[in-house]
């Protein structure tokens, strides 16, 4: 479906599109989801006239259509996005409407066609929130880290940081969307604006849950990481023992998940080098049939078990979990929390928040995390987080 203005006379583009219905909608107050699937052309929007928050509890499945956006504490409501207007875009057009929500969302547009086109996007900016402290007070956090492994509190702790960084002016999250999706053709990148989160966008490579058609059950291990080199040969890449015995931990995680609702039929693939951006990690992939094991509910039940991941937090969780909010000196946030459509198009694709970024008036903190084990190396911890962090500071702007 093409829409021609009756200002320009031309035919409108995807980003004009993107940012005439976002920045509508923030005007209304209204909230946002923009997000595209892995190794997907598709791009999706959702604009939701009125979100609602979810206690953990509420089940997945009993969901309409929508987003749903998750803080790393547990215990806190969760932001859903239910999608009052949907819109598709596969290679640069907008879809023609696949239901009665895109439909109707079509015919809205159609009557905004008199209205002039936004000539940059809008988003929420919440006010300032301090960051985490600086290199020297993150290196303490890992010695800690390892000293109360070495003392057998736990086997992993993923400490965290966030760093500030000046946006241009002149900044356009569509824009910023439309290059982090073209740089990370294997993540879920996605934006997504509300007035009570303020407007993150990221570009993240883990799988979290996903449900195919209320039938398969999905979710991965990822871990360990190392810079990646154009054309490098995967099959030839070298891992740290370090990194193995850290994404052995997350695959344990998940194992130990099925385990505590007594599901011994799953499938495990892997663990297999995969790229993200400009980085490498450790990915094993495990799935369910749902309809065979009879467990409608899969999705809800894993999302609670396997949240926060020990690729995000630590082994044991509870433990971890305390020792990270006594120690990191900040608040994540919506970092390392959880985002994804919810009973969309049949299915629900939840990814881990990593690799994501809040932005501000003029400013953004961008967020990044290291798996530290026995044998980490503080220093090397750090830098994990910089290239993790340089993912994003390359489409935003230093």
């Amino acid at each position: 479906m093409e829409i021609t203005t009756s200002v320009s006379h031309q035919i409108i583009s995807e980003a004009e599109y993107l940012t005439f219905i976002t920045s509508h909608a923030i005007e209304n107050n209204y909230s946002v989801a923009l997000w595209r699937l892995p190794n997907d052309n598709t791009k999706h929007l959702i604009v939701s006239k009125q979100h609602e928050l979810l206690t953990p509890e509420k089940l997945l499945e009993d969901l309409p259509s929508g987003f749903i956006f998750a803080p790393f504490d547990k215990s806190a409501d969760r932001i859903f996005l239910k999608a009052d207007l949907s819109f598709s875009f596969s290679n640069q057009v907008l879809d023609n409407p696949q239901n009665p929500i895109e439909i109707s969302s079509q015919a809205w547009l159609q009557t905004q066609r008199n209205e002039r086109l936004h000539s940059a996007g809008k988003h929420y900016r919440l006010k300032y929130q301090p960051c985490a402290a600086d290199k020297d007070a993150f290196i303490q956090v890992v010695e800690k880290g390892v000293a109360e492994i070495e003392k057998g509190t736990f086997e992993k702790i993923v400490p965290s940081r966030a760093k500030l960084s000046n946006i241009p002016p002149d900044f356009d999250p569509v824009l910023a969307f439309q290059r982090l999706s073209a740089a990370n053709p294997n993540a879920f990148v996605s934006i997504v604006s509300t007035p009570q989160s303020g407007t993150w966008l990221g570009a993240t490579p883990e799988l979290l849950v996903c449900v195919e058609e209320k039938s398969i059950f999905r979710t991965i291990a990822l871990a360990g990481t190392q810079a990646y080199q154009q054309g490098e040969d995967l099959k030839t890449v070298a891992w740290t023992q370090k990194d193995i015995e850290e994404h052995a931990l997350v695959e344990r995680y998940i194992v130990n998940s099925f385990k505590k609702i007594r599901l011994r039929e799953f499938e495990e693939h892997g663990p297999k080098t995969v790229v993200a951006g400009n980085l490498l990690h450790l990915k094993s992939e495990f799935s369910v049939d749902m309809a065979a094991t009879n467990f409608p509910q899969l999705g809800s039940v894993m999302l609670q078990l396997l949240h926060p991941t020990s690729a995000v937090c630590g082994v044991p969780l509870d433990t971890s979990y305390e020792f990270l909010k006594k120690n990191e000196g900040y608040d994540r946030q919506y970092y390392s929390g959880y985002l994804g459509p919810v009973n969309f198009n049949n299915c629900i694709n939840i990814f881990v928040n990593l690799r994501c970024a809040q932005l501000l008036e003029d400013k953004a903190i961008l967020y990044a995390g290291a798996g530290v084990t026995a044998d980490s190396v503080p220093e090397l911890e750090w830098k994990e987080t910089d290239m993790k962090i340089n993912t994003l500071l390359d489409v935003i702007g230093r």
